[in-house]
């Protein structure tokens, strides 16, 4: 067994006349229990402590600590002493590891007096012009890549990505990448190779930011201090910057230093950015409003928000839960009823539909898919944090992790219904899910260097069938715009009628026909560039398009309504905005439901103002549900709604009466939805007060807390109060 001696190490001299140390370079050996436990893919690059210019040298560390394990009782004194010396003289400087997304205890340690190590770059002060961030879903010249853990999964990400874009990938061997995706069939195209030092896959939170000066003018890279003591990792956006050839602007030094990372940032390509208050938590030494301003200044974000960290998916990403489809729509991961995250998701998803409306104005679009649960049906923390919303665009294809789980086709589903024209394919992902990531977290888009960038609110659905249909859209290239169309159809079987825009400054305007009732349009946005340049809104436009149809029937409801908890004491208005859905059911057994609707209920009026497509004029139960109420009916037999263009309004506030069986309590001189019902249930029981007292234990606090009953950020003794004062009561239905 002499094999296994030190005389697979080969020695050399160091090159640095100040230091007597030797290279150490190992060959490929296996440990006690037959396994490979290292080849020259995972060797460390390290710097010998005396050289000033570079004194290089290759060890693994990982080799050698398995090869300690498995040769201790062959090695003399000697030996042992040449392999401690070089673990202990030398610092590591670059490792490919499979280092997992949260830090290890051993980092956990290091962060607490960690000091990042900076590439120096040209820029670190602001870009000297406003600039914006662009949005996942806008066109990309590539994504990145690092090459190390999960190779599968990555070979299977180059394999659907370079048929869109370039795929850069960083890597410590250029010709064994290119080896291992020859043997899985994935061709040799579209590939560039950055050969650098890095520390870990998660390139996501580490890799680099593009911006645009203006609107769509020079591309650039902004990089912030990363999360994670991994200083390869943090290093590897300036050697792209160089790389590519673009200017890199860093927030690394103070009053700018901001630490971040990318899995917990999401963008609308309008100055809206998205994260958790992990922001605030890893910027402890800066107030929220500087926080605001550094964004800002490198990244074009007038507006900020931020939601409240999750109890169980320990990195507090927010791609791991939700994702933006577009500048409108957000995709938001589902749980059942009171499981796992499910209530802090759903308190932050009412948080941002209560006080926040999209970049045109509007209410966003709320698109939910399963986080599903294990085979055995577990959910997090008794599981891993199994997620579809992980998910990257690549221009025209959308990957999507899968697991092998019966939810894994309804999640494509969903993402290929919300998102026409797209190739939606997904890769499994369970080997690498237990890490806390999945394809979002290990890819990094890279936008075009002369984009056209299209701004357009969709139309919506009317009932308009006499007036022409403006589509108007802010549309901008460095090079200005040669032409832009829209092109629209009735019938899937018909091809595209184009109409030509005007333009005035830089924005354009076309005028479908209108057209008759119960019509469907389907329209796209093309334009080009002085330069040559082509785009479409949406981006897949033709095979892709938005869409709205005329009279589908269109209902309007003005619904008047206080949840008890936030009702001042006189009931003339509420503690703050909030949500409630509202469902229209027949009057008929099975009481089927026929539309269903979200909004806001305003804190001054009371009122919520609601659209129904598809509602034929009839007599309709509606049914509101608040998250923290019993689910309330309309008076007996239903009311009747319309679709003639104006608002019906139903006021549950004014009496008792207009709630089925008098399903409301009384405060001040008017009437509310009885609070409570923290669980969703239907019940207000035991199972509330639990829930609430835990939560008064703990001192929780925050936005739209299940548990804070009277929305005053805190759960406490008030809340207690106002459940057990409607312990017993149930939703009452037909």
């Amino acid at each position: 067994m002499r094999s296994k001696e030190l005389r697979n190490l080969s020695f050399g001299n160091c090159n640095n006349a100040k230091s007597s140390v030797q290279i150490i370079k190992m060959n490929p050996f296996s440990c006690r229990g037959g396994m490979r436990c290292c080849d020259w893919n995972e060797t460390l690059q390290l710097r010998c402590r005396f050289a000033s210019s570079g004194c290089a040298f290759f060890i693994s560390i990982a080799g050698v600590r398995d090869y300690l394990y498995a040769n201790f009782d062959l090695m003399n004194i000697n030996h042992l002493r040449i392999l401690l010396m070089f673990m202990l003289i030398f610092p590591v400087q670059g490792i490919a590891q499979d280092l997992p997304h949260v830090m290890s205890l051993e980092e956990e340690m290091k962060w607490k007096n960690y000091s990042p190590v900076f590439t120096a770059s040209e820029f670190t002060n602001p870009p000297p012009t406003p600039v914006r961030t662009m949005a996942e879903w806008e066109e990309v010249q590539g994504i990145m890549i690092t090459w190390t853990s999960y190779t599968s999964i990555l070979r299977q990400i180059v394999d659907y990505a370079q048929d869109e874009c370039l795929v850069y990938i960083v890597c410590s061997d250029s010709n064994s990448v290119r080896s291992s995706l020859t043997s899985g069939g994935v061709p040799l195209v579209n590939l560039k190779f950055i050969q650098t030092s890095f520390n870990s896959v998660w390139c996501r939170d580490y890799g680099p930011w593009a911006v645009y000066s203006g609107i769509s003018d020079s591309l650039k890279i902004v990089d912030w201090i990363y999360n994670r003591p991994r200083p390869l990792d943090d290093a590897v956006p300036v050697t792209f910057a160089g790389y590519v050839n673009l200017p890199i602007y860093q927030t690394t030094v103070s009053p700018n230093n901001l630490t971040a990372t990318g899995g917990n940032f999401m963008v609308d390509g309008h100055g809206t950015g998205f994260s958790s208050k992990l922001i605030l938590n890893e910027n402890s030494g800066k107030t929220e409003a500087q926080i605001n301003s550094i964004m800002d200044q490198y990244m074009g974000i007038s507006r900020y928000i931020k939601m409240e960290t999750l109890p169980y998916d320990q990195i507090h990403h927010i791609d791991m839960h939700m994702k933006l489809l577009d500048e409108e729509t957000l995709l938001v991961g589902e749980y059942p009823a009171g499981v796992a995250d499910g209530p802090q998701i759903e308190a932050n998803l009412q948080y941002v539909l209560s006080n926040f409306l999209t970049c045109f104005g509007r209410p966003y679009n709320v698109i939910r898919i399963p986080m599903p649960p294990n085979t055995s049906g577990q959910y997090p923390p008794s599981a891993n944090y199994y997620t579809y919303t992980n998910s990257v665009f690549v221009n025209k294809t959308v990957i999507v992790p899968i697991y092998g789980l019966s939810k894994d086709t309804t999640a494509l589903r969903i993402y290929r219904e919300a998102l026409p024209g797209y190739r939606v394919v997904g890769i499994n992902c369970s080997g690498m899910i237990s890490a806390l990531g999945a394809i979002h977290c290990i890819t990094k888009e890279i936008g075009v260097n002369e984009p056209v960038f299209i701004s357009h609110a969709r139309l919506e659905n009317t009932s308009n069938t006499l007036v022409p249909y403006e589509v108007k859209a802010f549309i901008k290239s460095k090079s200005g715009i040669a032409s832009a169309s829209v092109w629209y159809r009735t019938d899937t079987n018909i091809a595209y009628t184009q109409l030509a825009m005007t333009s005035s400054a830089d924005t354009f305007r076309a005028y479908i026909p209108p057209q008759a009732s119960g019509k469907s349009v389907r329209y796209y946005i093309s334009a080009m560039s002085n330069s040559g340049r082509s785009s479409a809104k949406p981006l897949t436009g033709p095979a892709g398009h938005l869409k709205f149809t005329v009279n589908n029937p269109v209902t309007y409801l003005d619904l008047r309504s206080a949840p008890e908890g936030i009702a001042s004491a006189n009931n003339t208005m509420l503690a703050r905005r909030d949500t409630i859905t509202v469902l229209i059911r027949q009057t008929i057994s099975p009481y089927a439901t026929v539309d269903s609707a979200s909004g806001v209920i305003d804190s001054v009026t009371r009122v919520c103002s609601l659209t129904f497509e598809g509602v034929p004029p009839g007599r309709y139960y509606i049914v509101a549900r608040h998250g923290q109420c019993v689910e309330t009916w309309s008076r007996a037999g239903g009311d009747s709604l319309k679709s003639d263009g104006i608002p019906v309004m139903y006021d549950f506030t004014s009496s008792s009466f207009q709630a089925y069986g008098n399903n409301l309590v009384q405060v001040g001189s008017g009437f509310c939805f009885i609070s409570g019902d923290v669980d969703g249930n239907g019940y207000i029981d035991g199972s509330d007060l639990l829930i609430i007292d835990n939560d008064v234990f703990v001192f929780a606090a925050g936005y739209h807390l299940h548990s804070d009953l009277n929305g005053d950020g805190y759960t406490d003794g008030a809340d207690m109060a106002v459940a057990e004062n409607n312990l017993g009561r149930e939703t009452l239905r037909p």
